[in-house]
């Protein structure tokens, strides 16, 4: 069910599906990221989601292993796109997600943030034009 859940999590933000990703996500999920430390909430992360696929087309995870973890699972992946430019994204992540009830209640995600501010940059410009 663990897994199910993350494999469904995925594939709605590899089809560009935020209402299905909202409907993934427990309500108070938490969203935390190396490079900010922040805890984002559900719908600050479903906007930067929903730019991320403006910013990359062909977007796509690229599952390296994944492994369960008492209530979740850690997921070493890829993701990979292209930016407007024509740039090909290749950001290696690392995360952990927290399960319960068939809805992520948290994700821990661990990233190169040099490699992320590509990806950023292209968000802001299109979100700017």
């Amino acid at each position: 069910m663990i897994e199910d859940t993350v494999i469904r999590f995925f594939a709605a933000i590899e089809a560009g599906d935020i209402g299905a990703v909202r409907e993934i996500y427990a309500p108070d999920a938490l969203i935390w990221h190396n490079d900010d430390l922040i805890e984002q909430p559900v719908e600050d992360n479903l906007k930067v989601l929903a730019g991320l696929h403006k910013a990359v087309s062909g977007l796509r995870y690229e599952v390296i292993r994944r492994a369960p973890a008492g209530d979740g699972v850690i997921q070493q992946h890829v993701l990979r796109g292209t930016l407007p430019g024509g740039q090909e994204v290749a950001l290696h992540a690392a995360m952990y997600l927290q399960v319960r009830d068939g809805h992520v209640t948290r994700i821990e995600e661990y990233l190169d943030s040099a490699k992320r501010s590509s990806i950023r940059a292209a968000r802001e410009a299109l979100s700017a034009g």
